[in-house]
């Protein structure tokens, strides 16, 4: 299933995304939620999760960790390259180990395959109280320049109408930059936040990767207009 669907109720509580490929699981979720107001859209892979998030900005996401084209964590490691939206994991998965993995990854919440009804309503009505208060801060998924587009659902940037690949060091430069788009990020948060924190002090290495970047991005490299250097406070991106 590539595309998602949306139930056909009234939205009075909020809107919530389930993404599980269980039919009985989603056709229990999408009877009790509408039955409390909630208008529910479903997914039935990550791919169409992702598209999902982007196109209807609901207010929580329900997810389980084992989709057909891919791990759940990568869903949710996808969707906090750009959005705060609160995500409760429902999955059969019950180590501690699994939990740490997603709740590491961004998941808000972790309710555990059987699971009661009232408890799962309860979560997601505290979630939904938190999406109200960060939703507005959250950034659009597609980022448009003159020169190129970046998706941070998809986590892919595309120019001149084809695909530009980055190496994962690459994207996670890009990526901060684009979520703190139009304000300064220091030199040391991003060494921190893509190196980790015993690189904070090797500048050089953000010149390297800057330089990389605008080769592959910027129409002029010498004359960058969206990827631009703070002399010795760090980076910024203009769209």
């Amino acid at each position: 299933m590539t595309a998602a669907k949306a139930d056909n109720g009234q939205a009075r509580s909020g809107t919530v995304l389930v993404i599980d490929d269980e039919p009985q699981i989603v056709r229990a979720l999408r009877i009790n939620l509408s039955a409390r107001g909630y208008k529910v859209i479903t997914a039935h892979d990550g791919t169409a999760a992702l598209r999902a998030v982007a196109e209807t900005k609901p207010d929580v996401v329900v997810l389980d960790l084992g989709l057909p084209d891919m791990d759940g964590n990568d869903v949710i490691a996808g969707l906090r390259g750009w959005t705060t939206v609160p995500i409760i994991v429902l999955s059969a998965r019950g180590d501690s180990s699994d939990k740490v993995q997603a709740l590491d990854a961004g998941a808000d919440d972790y309710v555990t395959k059987p699971f009661g009804m009232d408890e799962l309503l309860a979560r997601l009505r505290a979630a939904v109280r938190r999406s109200s208060v960060s939703k507005a801060d959250d950034a659009e998924a597609v980022v448009e320049t003159e020169a190129f587009t970046i998706d941070l659902a998809a986590k892919k940037v595309h120019r001149d109408g084809a695909e530009v690949h980055l190496t994962k060091t690459e994207w996670g430069v890009l990526e901060l930059l684009v979520r703190n788009r139009g304000r300064l990020v220091a030199q040391k948060q991003i060494l921190h936040e893509v190196w980790g924190p015993s690189y904070e002090t090797e500048s050089h290495y953000l010149r390297v990767y800057l330089a990389q970047l605008r080769r592959k991005l910027e129409p002029e490299p010498s004359r960058p207009r969206h990827l631009l250097t703070e002399p010795g406070m760090g980076y910024r991106f203009e769209a």
